[in-house]
């Protein structure tokens, strides 16, 4: 049995609100695969977003333990848990999160010019196969302003890949998009994780979209009500 790229054990998360505890996850056990597509799903409230938040070390749990890539993070410092998303993790948003005073190249290169051996002119060649990838090459000197939704996206999932992460996390992906420029993305996204490999885990309000996924985890009150394999229905 291969080992998991991500290793949940046991992982709770409370907050204090007004002196009180309030727990949005509890013992969340969940190991995920190189390669895999999982979709999480829950209605608003069950927690999808801070478990993503966590298995993507950019929160720490309250309790329980966490493996990402084969490190524990959850007792890491901020400092330590941002080069593991440096060099192992890739986001993709709902609401694209892209720099408005940089043109899509430069929103693209944006990852490679955190790493230490960053060189601009093989960046910047990088950042224009990853726009002609995404079929965005004409536009690579466009703002955000000027490209629409489905554009932005297609910008936000070259950035969150130009630097080959093992994991791409993706929070509603689709969740501002219309229906046909949905499918496109989703396309894409599914096209590019058997192309290369990359685990996708994807939180989603999609049904239709989660069942796309290999595994479908489904959150309920901040537990897993359980997990469907694809094929299994929903």
């Amino acid at each position: 049995m291969p080992q998991p790229i991500i290793s949940a054990r046991k992982v709770t998360q409370n907050i204090q609100i007004h002196q009180q505890s309030l727990t949005i996850l509890k013992d969340i056990d969940l190991d995920i695969y190189q390669g895999e597509q999982i979709a999480i799903t829950g209605r608003s409230g069950s927690g999808k977003s801070t478990l993503l938040g966590i298995l993507a070390t950019l929160d720490r749990p309250s309790s329980g333990e966490l493996e990402v890539c084969g490190q524990v993070v959850h007792t890491l410092t901020e400092e330590q848990r941002a080069q593991v998303r440096l060099e192992n993790i890739g986001f993709v948003f709902q609401a694209f999160q892209l720099l408005p005073q940089l043109n899509a190249l430069e929103n693209v290169m944006l990852p490679l010019r955190l790493q230490p051996d960053f060189n601009f002119r093989q960046a910047e060649q990088k950042a224009l196969a990853w726009l002609e990838r995404v079929g965005l090459v004409r536009q690579a000197q466009q703002t955000p302003k000027v490209l629409s939704g489905g554009e932005q996206q297609r910008v936000a999932i070259a950035r969150a890949l130009i630097a080959e992460p093992k994991i791409i996390f993706a929070d509603e992906p689709t969740g501002n998009l219309d229906g046909q420029t949905a499918e496109e993305i989703e396309q894409l996204l599914f096209d590019l994780n058997r192309e290369l490999g990359t685990t996708l885990v994807l939180v989603t309000h999609d049904q239709n979209l989660a069942a796309l996924c290999q595994r479908h985890v489904k959150l309920f009150d901040g537990q897993i009500r359980e997990i469907v394999k694809a094929g299994e229905g929903i």
